[in-house]
């Protein structure tokens, strides 16, 4: 077992995987771009931990989706028009990923990572708040209320449990909040926190295990010799460590290319608005499905996020698609009004996409001493404790619990 791990990000996975690895008793060095007061995409997000997701998002049917709503800026998705080589690739990777036999055999692997995460959620130790009442897909239209069903099905076929619910039994199950929907699907697996409790509790934990973190240090390259990366190199200094993870967010591809690796990655920026003190509260998350909003109870505010924007590393609001998500948000609960968000701070957040949809999770062929753990898209708080698990599996030569053939960073070379 190696004896220091030097760890490139200190976003969710970042901290998750050296949490793992700190409790193995290796010595770790988190390395971050940002401040220690920075505010990622691990911090501003619905804070869902959701078995519900275990369909890619290269799935049959989005691409022609994709194209339809790309054309509106309030839509779900969202690609800035440019002439890019980078999307152009992955747009093309995405298109032949989005296939019925792909999502076949990626659907076990994301339920396996799921369901292990949400167990290591429980196991982990730390006081943060994780609320584990299910999760309610809402829809407004019964046409989706039955493609969501056909979904339930698939779901209970794998071991995730569902219940389809009409509008008078979805109301039931949250009667503090009015729902304008026609009926819902019911995970009661999935579970919710706040993101930043997390976050902090997790700081908090390897600050006790003695992890070193070095805040606002760039990284600038790499000391490598044969096939090992002996160093890093950063604007403070270099900084040796037996074994390197990668796992720094959108910013992970351009540190992969300059190790001549191919890692497809997008960046998707997220939105979401929280409001502190809301007219109502519910008691369980919810996915508005048609507008593909999450709506998340958190500490008594109330956190609702989405949209995908395919704009470079841009991290600036885009007004027309905040006014979408209030606008869609106030149709699925009527005592809601655009006007509540007024005084709301937007938060964007830019989302690691790979093309088709699955993490990059795994030791590369190309370097002996690096790992990578990347590309989680919205799934990257829910899957963390688990990535960070499988990850100090790998680096103690044990086997991890989740078949990693679908996730190999060199799945596109």
């Amino acid at each position: 077992m190696p004896s220091h791990i030097t760890i490139l990000g200190a976003g969710v996975i970042g901290l998750s995987t050296a949490l793992y690895c700190a409790r193995r008793g290796m010595q770790v060095t988190i390395i971050e771009r940002n401040s220690a007061q920075r505010d990622g995409c691990s911090f501003g997000n619905a804070g869902m931990i959701v078995p519900s997701h275990f369909i890619p998002l290269a799935a049959p049917g989005m691409a022609k989706l994709g194209l339809k709503w790309m054309w509106n800026p309030e839509s779900p998705f969202y690609i800035k028009p440019r002439l890019d080589l980078d999307l152009l690739a992955w747009a093309l990777h995405f298109w032949k990923a989005a296939t019925a036999k792909r999502v076949a055999s990626a659907a076990p692997v994301l339920r396996d990572l799921s369901l292990l995460s949400r167990q290591c959620f429980e196991d982990i130790g730390l006081d943060f708040g994780l609320v584990k009442n299910g999760l309610l897909m809402l829809c407004k239209q019964q046409h989706t209320l039955d493609e969501e069903a056909r979904m339930a099905a698939q779901a209970n076929a794998l071991g995730i449990p569902t219940q389809v619910l009409d509008a008078k039994a979805t109301a039931a199950f949250d009667p503090n909040i009015t729902m304008d929907v026609c009926g819902s699907v019911f995970f009661p697996k999935d579970c919710h926190l706040s993101p930043t409790r997390f976050i902090a509790a997790l700081e908090t934990e390897l600050s006790r295990l003695g992890v070193e973190f070095l805040w606002k240090t760039e990284v600038q390259g790499f000391e490598v010799e044969n096939s090992t990366l002996r160093a890093v190199k950063t604007s403070k200094g270099e900084i040796e460590g037996q074994e390197v993870v990668l796992c720094s967010g959108v910013w992970s591809a351009a540190l992969a290319k300059s190790l001549k690796l191919k890692l497809p990655m997008q960046a998707g920026k997220g939105y979401s608005l929280t409001l502190p003190n809301p007219t109502q509260l519910p008691e369980l998350c919810s996915i508005c499905t048609e507008a593909r909003l999450a709506v998340t109870p958190m500490d008594g505010a109330l956190r609702v996020g989405g949209t995908m924007e395919m704009a470079g590393l841009n991290e600036s609001i885009t007004q027309r698609r905040v006014r979408g998500i209030t606008r869609s948000f106030a149709s699925y609960f009527p005592a809601f009004q655009e006007s509540d968000f007024a005084e709301v701070k937007p938060w964007s957040g830019l989302r690691p996409v790979s093309p088709d949809g699955m993490p990059y999770i795994g030791r590369t062929q190309r370097w002996k001493n690096l790992t990578l753990a990347t590309g989680h898209a919205m799934m990257g708080l829910s899957l963390a404790p688990a990535t960070g698990k499988i990850v100090s599996d790998l680096l103690a030569g044990e086997k991890p619990p989740v078949a990693l053939d679908l996730l190999s960073p060199d799945r596109f070379s």
